[in-house]
């Protein structure tokens, strides 16, 4: 979205200030979302979540929700690895005892 304050310097298109965003700036429709991987993100809370990714192992990676405690994650990560499906979190807050 353009700025739209009526004092905004970007707006009035002065010198010295950022590009005003435009369409033109957006990525390629074939590679938006995706990570360096090649993969989409899809947000997992659950081990339930994990089993829709199957299908789809190829397209999408699952990501660890934030409030995700760790005992649940390494269940997720388990179940995930027993899949076949990539997790971008994996070892966010999964410690070992050592």
């Amino acid at each position: 979205m353009p700025p739209k304050g009526i004092d905004n310097r970007v707006r009035r298109r002065f010198k010295g200030q950022i590009a005003m965003p435009s369409i033109g700036y957006g990525s390629n429709k074939k590679t938006r979302h995706m990570t360096p991987s090649g993969h989409k993100t899809f947000l997992v809370q659950n081990t339930r979540d994990v089993e829709l990714l199957l299908m789809h192992n190829k397209v999408f990676a699952a990501e660890i929700g934030h409030a995700v405690a760790s005992r649940k994650r390494v269940e997720i990560i388990a179940k995930a690895k027993q899949l076949g499906v990539k997790v971008t979190n994996a070892k966010a807050r999964v410690t070992t005892e050592s």
